[in-house]
C-alpha cells in the first residue's frame, strides 16, 4: 500500500506491507485524514515533544531518527478484523476510532508513534473498542473532523464557560476555529476572536464569531468590555470593594457576610471573560494575562515547543485562572461526532482543501505560514499534489 512517513523533517511517498490486524483490532480503508497542527510540530520538533512524552510515562512517541507515517484525524471503511473481535460492522461500513491502539500490554499513539502508523496512508489500523460508525448523514469530509472537534469541545467543557459568559479566543487557526465552532454550538452568546490574518479572520466569522478583530487595529480585550463592565483596574477592583461593603451595611435584618456569600453562589460577583488561548507560541500567556480582565480564565488549547515565561506576579493580582488541556474522553468523542450528525455544528468552513498523498508534503508547507488555509484533507485516492 501506499503512504506517507516522515523521517527527519522529510515526507515522502513509500511502499509498506498491508497491515494485518491483532487480536481486538480493525483494518480500515482511509476515506479521509486531516492535517493537524500537531502534525506540523511533530514534524520538526518531535524529539522535544518526546522528551516530555517520556517525562510524563510515555515513551512510544515519534523521534526524529524514525521513520513514521502520521496522520490522527480520520474516518474510514471497514476491510478486515484481527482475532477476539465482536465484528460489530459489516465490511464497508463508515467508521471514525479514537487514535490510540494496543499492542500486546503497550499503547501507543496512532500517527505519532513507529509502533502505530497513521491515516496518511491506504489502510489503518484501529481498536475496535475505540471505534465508532459514522452516522449516515455525516460525509467522510465531516467525520473526519470529529477528532479535532473533540478537543475543542474538550477545551470548552473544562473553561465551564456560561451562556451568558464572553468567551475570546486568541489565535483562529484550525484549533482556534474549531473552539468557536463549539462555543457556539455550547450556546454561549458573545464571542469575541482575534487574529492577524485577514483570510483566518474571515473564517472566524463564517465559524460563527460574534465580533473580530485584528490585534494590530484593536485590542479584544476593549472589545468584550464593550459588552461587560469588566474590571481592568486594581482601583476598581478596591472601588467595587467599597461600594459593596457601603450597600451590604444598609440592609437590615440580615447579615451583610450572608448576603455576600449569596451573592457568589449565584454568581453576582465580579468576574472575567472565558479566554482561549489557541496560538501556541512563547510570549502569548504572558500577553493574555497582563491585558485580560480581573478573574478571567484562561484555558490554555495551543501547544508551546520553546520554554515560555509569564509573571506569576501578575497573574497572582488579578486572580487569573490558568488551565491547560489535553486532548478528550471517548464520551467527548462520541458526542462531537453527534453534534455534527444532528447539524449542532457545521465544519464545513474548516475545509479548505484536499489533496493526495502526493501532496502531503506540499500541504505541510503550506500551512506552515497560511493565511487562508484552516484544514486540509487528505484523499488517498486522490491524484491532486497541489494546493
Amino acid at each position: 500500500m501506499k503512504a506517507v512517513a516522515c523521517h527527519d523533517g522529510e515526507l515522502s511517498v513509500v511502499e509498506l506491507p498491508i497491515p494485518t490486524p491483532g487480536p481486538g483490532q480493525v483494518l480500515i480503508r482511509v476515506i479521509r485524514a486531516g492535517i493537524c497542527g500537531s502534525d506540523l510540530h511533530a514534524r520538526t520538533q518531535c524529539d522535544a515533544s518526546a522528551d516530555v512524552a517520556d517525562e510524563v510515562g510515555y515513551g512510544g512517541f515519534m523521534r526524529s531518527t524514525e521513520s513514521v507515517v502520521m496522520g490522527h484525524e480520520f474516518t474510514g471503511d471497514v476491510v478486515a478484523y484481527g482475532p477476539g473481535c465482536r465484528k460489530r460492522w459489516a465490511p464497508g461500513t463508515s467508521v471514525v476510532a479514537m487514535p490510540m491502539i494496543k499492542h500486546g500490554d503497550d499503547a501507543h499513539l496512532t500517527g505519532l508513534s513507529v509502533h502505530a502508523p497513521g491515516a496518511y496512508a491506504d489502510l489503518l489500523l484501529v481498536a475496535e473498542d475505540l471505534t465508532m460508525p459514522v452516522p449516515d448523514n455525516v460525509t467522510a469530509d465531516l467525520a473526519a473532523l470529529t477528532e479535532p472537534l473533540a478537543v475543542a469541545h474538550h477545551a470548552v467543557r473544562r473553561g465551564d464557560v456560561g451562556k451568558r459568559d464572553v468567551a475570546v479566543v486568541i489565535g483562529c487557526g484550525p484549533i482556534g476555529l474549531a473552539v468557536i465552532l463549539m462555543l457556539k454550538a455550547a450556546g454561549v452568546r458573545s464571542v469575541v476572536a482575534s487574529d492577524l490574518s485577514a483570510g483566518r479572520r474571515a473564517l472566524a466569522r463564517r465559524c460563527g464569531a460574534d465580533v473580530v478583530v485584528d490585534p494590530t487595529v484593536e485590542s479584544p480585550w476593549d472589545a468584550c468590555t464593550e459588552k461587560r463592565n469588566y474590571l481592568t483596574r486594581a482601583s476598581d477592583l478596591f472601588d467595587t470593594a467599597f461600594g459593596a461593603m457601603h450597600e451590604l451595611q444598609r440592609i437590615r435584618g440580615v447579615p451583610w457576610w450572608k448576603v455576600m456569600r449569596l451573592a457568589e453562589r449565584v454568581g453576582a460577583t465580579p468576574r472575567g471573560p472565558v479566554v482561549f488561548e489557541c496560538v501556541g507560541v512563547p510570549g502569548i500567556i504572558e500577553d493574555i494575562v497582563s491585558h485580560s480582565p480581573f478573574r478571567s480564565r484562561v484555558v490554555v488549547v495551543g501547544v508551546c515547543m520553546q520554554p515560555d515565561t509569564f509573571r506569576p506576579a501578575m497573574t497572582i493580582n488579578k486572580e487569573i485562572d490558568l488551565r491547560f488541556v489535553f486532548g478528550y474522553d471517548p464520551g467527548e468523542f462520541r458526542d462531537t461526532l453527534h453534534m455534527i450528525a444532528d447539524a449542532e455544528v457545521d465544519p464545513s468552513p474548516l475545509i479548505t482543501a484536499t489533496v493526495g498523498l502526493g501532496g502531503v508534503a506540499a500541504a505541510f508547507d503550506a500551512l506552515a505560514g497560511a493565511e487562508h488555509h484552516a484544514k486540509v484533507l487528505i484523499d488517498p485516492m486522490s491524484d491532486v499534489a497541489t494546493l
